[in-house]
């Protein structure tokens, strides 16, 4: 299994090569050079989460690393869930269940790409005999998740841009307040889209580090973030059917990571009905779906702050397999002008959403009513960006056929602010999310406006 860039100049990379690069050098998103295919039958003889991720993950590394390796890696790698199989799946009625992804330490969904990633990037540094910088923007837990998952490896420094503004104080808290010598959370007077303008300034430049230094991207551009969710998409299928009926996902999104991940479990085989692109206020992928119209708009801040995206980083992926037919010059052609130029493509193309996809988008009222519904009728307490999909469903359910999974992706005491507006409690809280809350902040303030980000980094490296 070898590897390439959606614009076509970068090509033939084994996975450790794209593990350690992340962005292809052409300013492209690396790409399986196909997909390989499950068979169903032998997944359907597998039990845990482990399990499932032992078969999968394999198909994609082989080019680097032995099976035997892989699962070395792989039996220290997912740490610290409070479940025993790391995921929960609660059933809301006979056609729709939740799929619980918020039971790892950070209590969000990342914690499956990213302590993936985090474990072969030890693995790879470890036999190179090098160091690294993990470079990374956050609009709320992507900063969380990759702090958590590299703190341990002392090969390993992180510095996560986090914007000053739209995330819950427990959001904020799980990156600033934790006290390691490798750990560099950086508050920074702007927007989230700021913030990945400097990362994506330093990866082009790299002027920051040390001759024998990697770079490694942590936000979902990397290949092995889609491995680790992938995964979770078979095992539901596994847990809810047995992988005999198509299911529909419906999935909270902002760059597309996550769904891209369920379109990728799809073409490696994992029966599917309809995937659900829900997303709130900023719309640009359900304009896209709806009208083909993929242009960049001002963010404006919501409850569900991890959706708060001017432009989704991973589509790039959809459009140059789904739409495009893998043709790397349309796709490069595509995005050299964007997002300057917003993208349309050929209206036959663009028909073929209709096979596989449908999209909603609703704004911060309708999120409250959805977290008030599925608490009154169904005493299910949710996230913002979860009761995005779940009213996703509620409104599309008539046009739906099977069973139905709506992804949660965060744990709901993450968000205390939207839960009290809602007027809703909640029973439990997890131990680490209340322990972060009376934790001292270790953060620096910076400005997004010069190069005092890039001259803390020289610093302190």
């Amino acid at each position: 299994m070898f590897f390439h860039s959606t614009r076509g100049k970068d090509k033939d990379k084994t996975f450790e090569q794209v593990l350690m690069q992340g962005l292809a050098d052409d300013g492209g998103l690396f790409i399986p050079d196909s997909w390989p295919k499950v068979d169903i039958e032998k997944l359907k003889k597998l039990d845990t989460f482990l399990d499932v991720a032992k078969y999968i993950v394999p198909m994609f590394t082989y080019s680097s690393f032995t099976d035997h390796e892989v699962e070395e890696v792989l039996n220290n790698t997912w740490h610290d869930f409070s479940q025993k199989d790391f995921i929960k799946i609660f059933d809301i009625d006979e056609s729709t269940s939740v799929l619980e992804l918020f039971h790892g330490p950070t209590a969000a969904f990342k914690d499956f790409g990213l302590q993936l990633a985090a474990a072969f990037f030890n693995k790879s540094l470890q036999a190179q005999n090098k160091t690294a910088v993990v470079f990374g923007a956050t609009s709320g837990d992507t900063g969380s998740a990759a702090i958590d998952a590299c703190k341990e490896f002392e090969s390993i420094k992180s510095f996560i841009l986090i914007p000053d503004g739209n995330m819950s104080e427990i959001q904020r808290k799980q990156m600033t307040t934790v006290n390691k010598k490798n750990v560099f959370p950086i508050l920074v007077s702007g927007t989230f889209d700021d913030c990945q303008d400097i990362v994506k300034k330093g990866f082009k430049e790299r002027n920051f580090l040390r001759d024998d230094q990697y770079l490694l991207a942590v936000n979902s551009i990397n290949w092995v973030r889609i491995i680790g969710q992938i995964c979770y998409y078979f095992y539901a299928s596994l847990k809810i059917n047995a992988l005999s009926n198509p299911l529909n996902f419906s999935v909270p999104t902002g760059n597309f990571g996550n769904v891209f991940a369920c379109y990728a479990a799809s073409k490696m085989g994992m029966p599917i009905g309809k995937i659900i692109v829900a997303v709130n206020s900023n719309d640009i992928l359900d304009r896209f779906f709806k009208k083909n119209d993929y242009s960049k708009k001002i963010v404006s801040e919501t409850i569900s702050p991890s959706m708060d995206i001017s432009v989704a980083s991973n589509f790039e992926r959809l459009i140059y397999d789904f739409y495009l037919n893998r043709n790397s010059e349309d796709c490069s052609n595509l995005y050299k002008q964007f997002p300057n130029q917003g993208i349309k493509i050929n209206d036959a193309m663009w028909q073929k959403s209709r096979d596989l996809f449908m999209s909603f988008s609703i704004d911060d009222d309708s999120t409250f009513e959805s977290m008030k519904f599925y608490n009154n009728k169904h005493r299910y307490v949710m996230d913002p960006h979860t009761a995005v999909a779940a009213k996703a469903i509620n409104i599309l359910k008539d046009k739906l056929k099977n069973q139905t999974v709506i992804l949660s992706t965060a744990h709901p005491a993450k968000f205390p602010n939207a839960l009290k507006k809602a007027d809703i409690s909640i029973d439990e809280i997890p131990n680490n999310l209340r322990e972060v809350i009376s934790k001292k902040e270790v953060a620096v303030h910076l400005s997004a406006s010069d190069d005092s980000i890039f001259n803390y980094i020289k610093e302190n490296n």
